[in-house]
């Protein structure tokens, strides 16, 4: 084990110890969860209210968080489903098998875990330490309050790094620790959605066309050779439109995906560097962009016609490739600038 995951891993017991000394000892039960044997065990919107959750030791259990959260540690569990809302900074897996997780976080971390699915929303660059036979994909799903969690998390649902795993403890000549679970599988698929008149009112949906976080093909091999780069320039509405850009795309060309996307602040220098234009200086000194890079056959000419339906009659501004040749290079100075600015 290297220097800097021991220190990650001793603040994080000392973060919990601290906090967890500070609530009311009749209400710790609520943030810890422990010994769990085929069980399931659930805490609805305001019962956690961006506290620090523990689950340890838990077997054949099926634990449900809708609920935004500060940290997480997860330990010694056994083939467990864990769901687990919005979460501020970081979740940390430890020597855990065959569970299954569904997770949005800032950083996510693992070490010492064996066969761990996991539906993943991270904001930093997902970590895998001494774990093998890991599977990932994009996190996908939806319930009433997941958006209002989100903003209490300070998360963005265009910042989602899922498939970017980072291998502290890669094996030369053998296979990678991880790979990617298969695209039309949805998260319903692994993790049972909870039954009971409690849950009702949350509307849960693991539909992916409903789903809260737009679905990103991430580092699998492209379809087409064609991308197109699209940016919302920020002007109070550009969130909204970007989720119906998106949404008009699929009943378009259903073959048409987003390979992935970012919202990040722009300074007019980076501006100039990835548009090689003065046109949108003062367009990103209005607050973050929201970034799409989409890919299918004639992506170019699909993305400019649909921007032009939806931007008929109102005066926000949207950048847009102007052939394939373009956006190839586009796509590549728009997110080797955000990487850079996100520290990925």
């Amino acid at each position: 084990m290297d220097d800097s995951c021991c220190a990650f891993s001793l603040i994080c017991h000392k973060l919990l110890a601290r906090d967890l000394d500070k609530r009311d000892k009749s209400n710790v039960e609520n943030f810890i969860i422990d010994g769990k044997k085929g069980e399931t065990v659930s805490r609805l919107p305001g019962t956690v209210n961006g506290e620090q959750i523990v689950i340890q030791n838990c077997q054949d259990s099926n634990i449900y968080i809708f609920d935004h959260i500060a940290t997480v540690s997860i330990d010694d569990c056994i083939n467990c489903n864990i769901f687990l809302g919005p979460i501020k900074s970081s979740v940390f897996i430890r020597d855990c098998k065959q569970c299954r997780v569904a997770v949005v976080c800032q950083q996510f971390r693992t070490r010492d875990c064996f066969q761990v699915d996991t539906f993943l929303l991270c904001g930093t660059q997902p970590i895998i330490e001494s774990s093998s036979r890991m599977k990932f994909a994009c996190f996908s799903f939806n319930y009433s309050q997941l958006e209002q969690q989100f903003k209490s998390a300070g998360l963005s649902i265009f910042n989602n790094n899922w498939s970017n795993i980072h291998d502290f403890t890669p094996v030369p000549d053998e296979d990678v620790n991880f790979s990617y679970i298969p695209p039309e599988s949805t998260l319903a698929d692994f993790i049972p959605l909870p039954e009971g008149s409690e849950f009702e009112s949350l509307q849960l949906s693991s539909d992916p066309n409903t789903s809260l976080v737009p679905q990103t093909w991430g580092r699998r091999r492209k379809q087409s050779d064609e991308s197109c780069l699209v940016v919302f320039f920020n002007d109070g509405s550009c969130v909204e439109r970007a989720v119906r850009f998106l949404h008009s795309l699929k009943t378009k060309n259903s073959k048409c995906i987003l390979v992935q996307s970012k919202e990040i602040l722009m300074e007019p220098d980076d501006s100039r560097r990835v548009f090689e234009t003065e046109s949108y200086v003062t367009a990103v000194q209005g607050g973050p962009v929201i970034g799409l890079e989409l890919n299918c056959d004639g992506c170019v000419a699909l993305c400019q016609a649909a921007v032009v339906e939806l931007m008929a009659g109102t005066t926000g501004l949207v950048f847009v490739s102007q052939s394939p040749q373009a956006a190839e290079k586009q796509v590549e100075a728009f997110y080797n600038f955000a990487d850079m600015q996100m520290g990925i």
